[in-house]
């Protein structure tokens, strides 16, 4: 069965199809949300914050668009929602015991980790979208299109994002 097939019987009420439908998602969710907050546990609670959105919401998705697309804005706005519920959302340290295994090797250091985190602390205080462009384009290798779909925003605008943002990045290591 196909995943518009399993959306629309999630819809109607089918649990197994939902939980068909959740097993896909969950990786995605988890991914993104990592990416976005770069703790592994403050990843879990925006995965499950956005678990449970998925499941009130899903009726909401209307086949109008892709249902990534539809997917990424519910956990781009749990992550947000999130954020502002933390009320400090800086970390004065670091954490890199519990960095991702893709940073944990010899070639991915806990330094990179570090920087990671820090880049997208300063891109995110570009201002809105930033972040979520960055993160969509050069962390989950979307186009910049599909960005500007899930950013309900131009496909310019995502380009124009990007561009500030390599410029801050080149700025930073030439300090």
């Amino acid at each position: 069965m196909d995943l518009d097939q399993l959306i629309k019987r999630a819809q109607a009420g089918d649990q197994s199809s939902f939980a068909q439908v959740f097993d896909y998602c969950y990786d995605i969710m988890y991914r993104y949300a990592l990416k976005w907050a770069g703790d592994p546990d403050d990843a879990a609670d925006i995965t499950q914050q956005s678990s449970i959105k998925l499941a009130q919401n899903i009726k909401q998705f209307r086949f109008e668009s892709a249902f990534s697309t539809w997917l990424y804005r519910l956990v781009i706005n749990c992550a947000k929602d999130w954020q502002r519920a933390q009320q400090k959302h800086s970390h004065d340290s670091v954490d890199t015991a519990h960095a991702p295994e893709e940073f944990q090797s010899p070639e991915n250091t806990s330094f990179n980790w570090i920087l990671l985190r820090q880049i997208l602390q300063q891109i995110q205080s570009m201002g809105e979208g930033y972040k979520e462009a960055v993160i969509l384009v050069l962390g989950e290798g979307l186009s910049h299109l599909e960005a500007a779909e899930i950013l309900s925003v131009k496909e310019s605008t995502v380009s124009w994002r990007i561009h500030q943002a390599r410029q801050f990045i080149a700025s930073a290591k030439e300090c």
